[in-house]
């Protein structure tokens, strides 16, 4: 079973592309909808990230709020966090690629935005995939959400891995600066590419 890692930095893309994978075909787990999924009513990390940071959830659900503050107080708080939640979210991605390989799916592709921001070694991922666009458009995208500021924009980029060094290490690029079509396109032909059977 081919596995793909599919990332890319904020505004260029990567939600876009991940939805033309499941089009194409592709089984998709997404990181973010995972740890929502973790951190809701009855989710996993509950109980354990409010015995870390007592007061943080509220109606058996983590209040990302209140986490959120918590964290500021204390300078190691992100470390017990990623030391709760990672294993989590690992054991859901597992389990997840196993179902797509017991219903035969030929590709599954992993949505994880910060996957060079966390340094995720790439054992048993076929290919690294990032969603990319020239900086204009990405900035154009970026500013034009709800609430977004040019000085939000610099901060998130600050803390994200430059899009030049995502490029230099992904086996493939997918161009998202030319229109959804294009990048359609670009999705369908790699689909092609590791679905097609193996020649003699």
């Amino acid at each position: 079973m081919i596995v793909l890692v599919l990332t890319g930095s904020i505004g260029m893309g990567k939600s876009t592309t991940a939805r033309l994978f499941a089009e194409a075909g592709a089984a998709v787990w997404d990181a973010d909808a995972a740890v929502h999924a973790l951190y809701a009513r009855g989710g996993a990390a509950v109980g354990p990230v409010e015995a870390a940071f007592p007061g943080t959830t509220v109606d058996g659900a983590v209040d990302r709020t209140r986490l959120a503050a918590s964290l500021q107080d204390d300078p190691e708080a992100f470390a017990r966090l990623e030391a709760i939640v990672h294993p989590l979210v690992r054991a859901d991605r597992e389990a997840f690629i196993a179902r797509a390989e017991a219903d035969a799916r030929p590709v599954v592709v992993l949505d994880i935005p910060l996957w060079f921001e966390t340094g995720a070694d790439r054992t048993g991922v076929t290919a690294v995939v990032v969603a990319s666009a020239p900086a204009e458009e990405q900035r154009r995208r970026v500013l034009a959400r709800p609430g977004m500021t040019e000085a939000r924009f610099q901060q998130i980029l600050a803390r994200q891995t430059p899009d030049a060094e995502k490029r230099a290490g992904a086996d493939v690029v997918i161009d998202t600066g030319h229109g959804l079509d294009h990048a359609r396109k670009q999705v369908e032909l790699l689909m092609a590419r590791y679905t097609a059977p193996a020649a003699d």
